[in-house]
């Protein structure tokens, strides 16, 4: 270790300074620096993708809205016209006992008489019931055109925004061929026990074969959830505190005190990706895989 001896006017020393010392403090301040922006950053980030994420939740649940609100708007304009139409009908029958009646009793007073001339008005009203009729079938037929076309576009709009459902082992399987997220499929029976599937514990505590629904319960960072009259195919989205993206819960089968589905995960981890490469990683689908590449399948709960 260098050091150097100081000395006053008249020769006498006044002190060590021991210069390798000094350097050891310099390096632990500027470590302890670099240590603190890194994890300023990284929060930074964090702030960042929660802020992106809420901002795309917000443009899903307002586009949901907006179609159903356009639905509801149609089934009621039908629901108008289907009353117009019974209205009129029952106006029209009305209208024909009365004049029948009235024709029956005029030939009662007056007798018989031949080629008696129909009622103009009698055949003008059949005709314009006719015509209201077909009007009404072609307002009809056109509802429901829209309204097919309208929960198609819902349905479409739900997968982009939520994801793609899997409803068969098949589709699972094609899912995972992305390599954007992992899959754990199971199977589960009514019990109060619970059991681990991926980064979920799950427990089933009913099954409705009637409905295709069920009431599952989950722990999920050491909190206990419960989901109760949860459709078939409905997925489930929750946020864990390990997960860069919330994990979906999907059931595509309902049985008697039995249900299977899978439990959707994302690939990496907050800390993979701020690791590896300033948390700047590119989805496995997007690199097109070699002919001798095998595509990962989903994984398998142990029973």
């Amino acid at each position: 270790m260098e050091e150097y001896r100081e000395v006053d006017e008249n020769g006498n020393k006044m002190g060590v300074t021991r210069i390798g010392a000094n350097r050891w403090l310099v390096i632990i301040a500027v470590i302890l620096a670099v240590t603190a922006g890194v994890a300023f950053g990284y929060a930074y980030r964090q702030q960042l993708l929660v802020g992106h994420l809420t901002a795309q939740q917000t443009v899903a649940n307002g586009t949901i809205t907006d179609m159903q609100g356009q639905l509801s708007a149609v089934t009621a304009k039908l629901n108008d016209m289907t009353a117009a139409q019974a209205a009129a009908e029952a106006a029209a029958k009305a209208r024909a006992q009365n004049n029948a009646q009235t024709e029956k009793s005029a030939a009662a007073h007056t007798g018989p008489r031949k080629n008696a001339p129909v009622d103009k008005r009698y055949k003008q009203l059949q005709a314009q019931l006719q015509e209201q009729q077909k009007q009404l079938k072609d307002t009809q037929d056109l509802v429901a055109k829209n309204r097919a076309d309208l929960e198609g576009s819902l349905n479409s709009t739900r997968d982009d925004l939520n994801g793609s459902i899997a409803k068969t082992h098949e589709e699972v399987v094609a899912l995972a061929k992305r390599g954007e997220r992992s899959y754990f499929e199971f199977d589960l029976s009514k019990s109060k026990q619970f059991q681990r599937v991926g980064p979920l514990t799950l427990s089933l505590r009913k099954a409705d074969t009637k409905h295709k629904s069920y009431d599952l319960e989950m722990i999920v960072d050491d909190n206990q959830l419960a989901k109760k009259k949860v459709n078939l195919y409905e997925p489930i989205w929750i946020h864990t505190e390990n997960e860069s993206q919330p994990v979906q819960v999907v059931v595509n089968r309902v049985e008697k005190n039995l249900i299977h589905g899978y439990v959707s995960a994302p690939k990496y981890k907050p800390s993979e990706l701020a690791t590896v490469g300033g948390g700047n990683l590119t989805p496995v689908s997007a690199h097109p895989q070699s002919p001798s590449q095998n595509p990962p399948t989903p994984n398998q709960s142990e029973q």
